[in-house]
């Protein structure tokens, strides 16, 4: 089955090109949509990539039934409803890196326009005049720099604020000292501390409901007479009316902006009123390499996110760094570990989840929440008429039905890439672990208080039965009578002629009936059949 892609505010090329060259899609690159042409089409896609020109609200999202994922095409996701995205279970994927280098680089351009009023000079020759004298400026060297949100862009602004002489210093509450350490960048403690010490307030953050009005009537205020200030991230961060007066009674001396509350800028704005501001139009990501970066980046996230499952890179789902192909047989193994434990319990009357926990190894710690959800997924899966329910949504959707979700780290596991999956339900509980070894398939080692150990593959067939001779020949002979190839059969047993269980991994899914035909053989106490859905 392939995947239908939306393409669209004009995507650099080579990111498109990207997607076609992939057989299972069919990509529609079409110019900006009006907002109802948009909304009649968008059920037909699993994907849609875009910039800023697309919004992708709340509204459309309910009707793009087929939608996996959201694609932007730059940094900034405030045209996405995210919250809804997630709800629905969309993955929303943007480019962080790809227009770092032109934002840093634009920064410097407006800066020294401003502080040697190249805009005016250029415009006083280009009339014919010669007013050396009414352009005195000021140098950078020297001044102190306050960067708030020491993320790609500020510290690539920052890398080369050194090089011009700038003092630096920095705030920002979600930054580790050591990127401070490595940047040379002083880092302050407040956001007013800042405004009290920079001559220069540059911000780089992204605009959420914590940074709207970040920068407002009382920071303003507290910056030293004579300061600049620049916004070159998203408008909004900055109060834009508020920081017109502070540049109409003197107490700044100027200001860059390259992005306003309300865009696009027209008319006889009053932006346009003030001389000592320099302006631009939103072009901080608009150089020919910015566009093809996040264009290839928000489209290989795509792909893989289709084709691999591979939401490493989704703002909306909590996934560790590095290779998702390592991660990947973990979370499968969590999923399937969950579902195992879910489908014993209600096969023994036990259906009502009350909660769930996942305990693992010490090389799974970053991974904990990431696995949390797939267990999620797993106890979820096929129970509840989700038609969305995947990684993104599972945990949300789990505790919105009263579900206590819990994690834990056990140091003593056995094998640091191993995990347990704990589920109660209606009192009852169940344990199952396994083991996910980097150089291995992953495998269960325990279901309930038996150690076992086999391939959790696309049909597995559980069953308890007395410790008495000639239960596996018969169960053997009758999986073979219904046509069943078996891949592995482990048995294992608490204690002899006690209870004993059997883990049968098998192949195809067998027929509707087959439960019922292992319940019918001697002996045999308890059997459940769990199919797992395909991994690609």
């Amino acid at each position: 089955m392939g995947f239908r892609i939306l393409v669209t505010d004009d995507i650099d090329n080579e990111g498109v090109e990207l997607l076609r060259a992939v057989p299972d899609f069919i990509v529609d690159d079409v110019p900006t949509l009006p907002a109802d042409q948009l909304l009649a089409r968008i059920a037909d896609y699993d994907a849609i990539i875009g910039r800023s020109a697309t919004k992708v609200s709340e509204t459309l999202l309910k009707a793009a039934t087929r939608l996996k994922v959201v694609g932007r095409a730059g940094v900034g996701v405030d045209n996405v409803a995210i919250d809804a995205a997630t709800r629905l279970g969309i993955a929303v994927i943007n480019a962080p890196a790809g227009n770092t280098v032109a934002v840093a680089e634009l920064w410097f351009g407006v800066m020294l326009s401003l502080v040697r009023h190249l805009t005016r000079a250029n415009v006083s020759m280009q009339e014919g005049r010669w007013d050396r004298s009414d352009l005195l400026g000021t140098e950078l060297k020297g001044r102190m720099l306050g960067i708030v949100g020491l993320g790609r862009i500020g510290g690539e602004i920052a890398t080369r604020a050194r090089a011009f002489g700038i003092k630096v210093s920095a705030y920002d509450p979600y930054i580790a000292e050591d990127r401070f350490t490595a940047l040379g960048v002083a880092r302050v403690a407040t956001l007013a501390g800042l405004c009290a010490v920079a001559d220069i307030l540059t911000v780089h953050t992204p605009l959420t409901a914590e940074t709207t009005g970040l920068i407002g009537v009382k920071e303003l205020a507290s910056l030293r007479p004579g300061a600049i200030v620049a916004n070159l991230a998203r408008g909004g961060i900055v109060d834009d009316n508020a920081l017109r007066v502070a540049l109409e009674t003197g107490h700044l001396r100027g200001a860059a902006l390259d992005v306003y509350a309300a865009e696009p800028v027209k008319g006889d704005h009053a932006w346009r009123r003030i001389e000592n501001v320099v302006l631009t139009p939103h072009i901080g990501a608009s150089t020919a390499e910015a566009q093809r970066n996040v264009a290839v980046d928000a489209c290989e996230a795509v792909r893989d996110a289709l084709l691999r499952g591979d939401l490493s890179r989704s703002l909306n789902v909590t996934m560790p760094a590095g290779d998702w192909s390592l991660l990947r047989p973990v979370v499968d193994l969590a999923q399937r570990a969950a579902e195992v434990a879910r489908t014993l319990l209600a096969d023994h009357g036990a259906r009502a989840i009350q909660s769930l926990t996942l305990t693992r190894g010490a090389d799974l710690a970053a991974a904990g929440t990431t696995l949390l959800s797939a267990a999620a997924l797993g106890a979820l899966e096929g129970v509840i008429d989700e038609s969305r329910l995947n990684l993104i949504n599972a945990r949300a959707i789990a505790t919105s039905r009263g579900i206590t979700l819990g994690i834990a780290e056990d140091s003593a596991q056995a094998h640091p890439r191993a995990i347990e999956v704990r589920i109660v339900a209606d009192g009852q509980e169940m344990r199952i672990g396994g083991v996910a070894p980097i150089d291995a398939a992953p495998r269960l080692t325990r279901v309930g208080p038996f150690h076992v150990d086999v391939a959790p593959r696309e049909t597995l067939i559980v069953l308890t039965n007395r410790d008495v001779p000639g239960v596996i020949g018969h169960v053997g002979t009758a999986l073979g009578d219904a046509g069943v190839n078996i891949a592995e059969y482990h048995q294992a047993r608490l204690a002899e002629g006690g209870e004993a269980l059997a883990v049968i991994s098998v192949d195809g899914p067998g027929g509707a009936d087959l439960r019922r035909t292992l319940l019918d053989i001697p002996d045999v106490q308890s059997a459940s059949v769990i199919h797992f859905p395909a991994v690609e």
